[in-house]
């Protein structure tokens, strides 16, 4: 049986050197003193001394625009400190680089469909799409509004946006008409794009309920639909068809207006499930750096390499993957059923498109894990780095990666969130993998573990703080005219400190172990309890598929609640029931152990993928949920209704 602390994978000292984060140490030495391999020192020199790292890390990731003299200046506080006050930038200047003959993006449909554009190809779609939006009034600060799959007009509508200083924002299609206003309405666009139907599974789904929910709510000047015909219940909106809209313009030389820091890009929404999702706006300039240097040095992202990531552009990861376009790599995208039309699907595609960076979530590893599924000699042969995200990635999944997938990989377990659209912890090519850890903190990420009363700790879970300001903290959120929203949301918790709302435990080794959303920490007798303790131990359990444990309120105090969810039509029998608390007694806490285990044929998601604690726990205390259209299958929480065993 593998132990927690095993070492699972490490470079060779050979390429060590040959990746981008050793060259950028070894470049900036004189001013951190410190060996490349030191990534401890390394990073430590990033967050006490900003102004040298963000200088040189604008240099070293050969950023398009005008720096100005200064890129850091120091505030009274976490949220008054300036980045590059001077600097000016344009984001799709910077992806759209070098238009040439290489492929940009490599767009797979659930049907079936592969299309393709080159990196020309690109710059002139987005350049006749610049065109067509001004035509139309659209100009600096504007809201650009998008109901769309993870498709390459997404990525032309997102770059042309920034390209004349837009304001981005999106949810995928499988968003209902209630769940899709009540994120793009506060966005009062000028501009809807939207697909009018999408497939998944085999299965056509029609979404022009949505698209009129959006449309009457925002009253939106112009809708631009990405269809051959304008389905009949829509003809009384201000419609427009994609190809009609840009047919009057050719492609010419893009004039990418440069904006500041405090510029927006994007507008990113929180996942709502406890009330109207937030509205998150994300700077231009933040975001592009942000993004490269977790591309480039801790992804090691190359130029030319293929890079997929499992997403819908309702997620921040699809913010994330179109940014790999800035260090040339080509994008391999796909909208669809991740099993369909077979549960190899996505593992084919790595052979078929030679993709080199994969990227998914722990939901999809566990699910292929409890399939059994593995792969064919060389399937895999192109692929060197795996990255995970979106909820932790336990122990059990990095087993199965090294033992069913491939054991010369990359496996890189990373945790930020749609609140920076970028991350604070995650892979790092120097760095060991170590069985269940994230490696480390990235560069200039002033990353610390608090307990309750503000102190740091190592060893035992606590509060994951950043200390100090980082670059994608946003520029705010959309109404929040006085800041305070803002303040509350992320520093009210520790003054001073950005408090990110996980529960995380710091290791002896420099790594990481996410345990959890804070808000959904179990509290049994006052002690705390990360979910992800007990997951890991009762997805271990062969009967067991997935499971989600909530604390629920009794005679005064909290008892923890298991919902399982059984393979291969298991019974919950009272055999099953001793075995799975005794495998969280012997590998956790006697703590840990649930008062009452509870089988359910389904566990509430949100439309990201993760677990949802909160919809559970509310509904079993028998509390409206504020906002269910967060939740991808919000109508599975009949099953934890009036639960007679809850009563008892």
């Amino acid at each position: 049986m593998p132990a927690d602390h095993d070492i699972l994978w490490a470079l060779s000292d050979f390429d060590r050197q040959q990746t981008a984060l050793w060259q950028f140490a070894e470049q900036t030495r004189s001013l951190h003193q410190a060996a490349p391999g030191d990534y401890d020192a390394l990073h430590a020199w990033s967050v006490d001394s900003p102004a040298a790292f963000y200088e040189a890390l604008w240099n070293f990731l050969d950023i398009i625009g005008d720096k100005g003299d200064t890129s850091y200046e120091v505030g009274e506080d976490i949220r008054s400190a300036r980045f590059y006050p001077d600097a000016r930038l344009n984001y799709a200047e910077n992806l759209l680089r070098d238009a040439d003959d290489r492929l940009a993006i490599i767009a797979h449909r659930d049907d079936g469909t592969r299309r393709t554009l080159t990196r020309r190809e690109l710059y002139d779609q987005v350049s006749r799409l610049v065109q067509a939006l001004q035509d139309a009034g659209i100009t600096t600060g504007d809201r650009i509004a998008a109901i769309v799959t993870n498709d390459m007009e997404a990525i032309v509508g997102y770059l042309a946006s920034s390209a004349i200083g837009a304001i981005w924002s999106s949810c995928s299609p499988d968003f209902g008409p209630v769940g899709a206003a009540d994120r793009l309405c506060q966005t009062d666009p000028k501009i809807l794009l939207a697909v009018s139907d999408y497939s998944y599974g085999g299965k056509h789904i029609d979404i022009t309920a949505t698209i009129r929910a959006v449309a009457e709510g925002c009253n939106a000047q112009q809708i631009i639909l990405l269809v051959d015909n304008i389905d009949t219940s829509l003809t009384d909106l201000p419609c427009t068809i994609w190809q009609d809209f840009i047919a009057p313009w050719q492609p010419q030389t893009i004039a990418f207006k440069r904006l500041p820091y405090t510029a927006p890009l994007a507008i990113l929404f929180s996942s709502g499930t406890t009330g109207k999702p937030k509205c998150i706006v994300h700077s231009a300039m933040g975001l592009l750096l942000q993004h490269k240097k977790e591309l480039i040095l801790h992804c090691d992202l190359k130029a030319g390499e293929h890079f997929f990531y499992y997403t819908t552009c309702g997620w921040m990861m699809w913010n994330w993957q179109v940014s790999g376009l800035a260090a040339g790599a080509t994008l391999v995208t796909f909208d669809g059923n991740p099993f369909y039309p077979s549960k190899q699907h996505l593992l084919q595609l790595v052979k078929d498109e030679k993709i080199q960076v994969f990227g998914t979530s722990a939901k999809y590893i566990a699910a292929c894990e409890n399939a059994g599924m593995t792969t064919e000699k060389d399937q895999l042969a192109s692929l060197r780095l795996v990255l995970s995200t979106g909820s932790p990635l336990l122990p059990s999944g990095f087993d199965y990666v090294y033992d069913a997938w491939k054991k010369d990989l990359h496996l890189a377990s990373i945790s930020g969130g749609t609140d920076i659209c970028g991350c604070f912890l995650g892979g790092n090519p120097l760095l060991p993998v170590v069985r269940g850890e994230l490696q480390c903190a990235f560069l200039g990420m002033a990353v610390d573990v608090f307990d309750d009363a503000g102190n740091p700790v190592t060893g035992v879970a606590g509060e994951l703080v950043c200390t100090h300001p980082h670059l994608s903290m946003p520029l705010g959120l959309r109404g929040d005219m006085d800041g305070s929203a803002y303040q509350d949301a992320y520093f009210s918790r520790f003054p001073g400190v950005w408090a990110h709302g996980d529960y995380v435990e710091k290791r002896d080794s420099g790594g990481y172990v996410i345990h959890g959303r804070s808000d959904t920490t179990l509290n049994p007798g006052g002690v705390r309890i990360g979910t992800a303790e007990i997951y890991r131990l009762v997805e271990s359990i062969d009967e067991v598929e997935e499971c989600i444990a909530v604390g629920q309120d009794w005679h005064g105090d909290q008892r923890i609640i298991l919902f399982v969810v059984l393979a291969d039509n298991r019974q919950l029998d009272p055999a099953l029931d001793t075995h799975i608390k005794q495998q969280i007694r012997q590998g956790a806490t006697p703590r840990h152990v649930p008062h009452k285990v509870i089988a359910v044929p389904a566990i509430p998601r949100t439309r990201s993928g993760k677990l949802s604690e909160v919809a559970v726990r509310e509904t079993i205390h028998g509390r409206a949920l504020k906002n269910r259209e967060a939740l991808a299958n919000p109508e599975c929480l009949t099953l934890y209704e009036n639960l007679q065993a809850l009563q008892e």
